[in-house]
């Protein structure tokens, strides 16, 4: 098992808690999007408000807040900080 991706995705991360990002778990567009909207490895994530549905949660990443429904952020890998 390649130890630089975490086992814990971005939907994990209960409200409060921080992780770095390891790893996408997507291609092509969606890829892109994500690496666009700053999820790149090695930057820190802060999970800051989940919608009182649980879906979706807003995350703050590299100055922005930034809403993912489950199914995208579940495609996001992170070690917890």
């Amino acid at each position: 098992m390649n130890t630089m991706i975490g086992n814990d995705t971005l939907v994990s991360l209960g409200v409060g808690q921080r992780g770095v990002v390891t790893a996408l778990a997507t291609e092509g567009i969606g890829r892109r999007r994500m690496l666009d909207l700053g999820f790149i490895p090695g930057t820190i994530v802060e999970s800051v408000r989940r919608s009182p549905a649980g879906d979706p949660t807003a995350y703050f990443i590299r100055g922005v807040m930034i809403a993912l429904r489950s199914e995208e952020s579940s495609k996001i890998f992170v070690n917890p900080v």
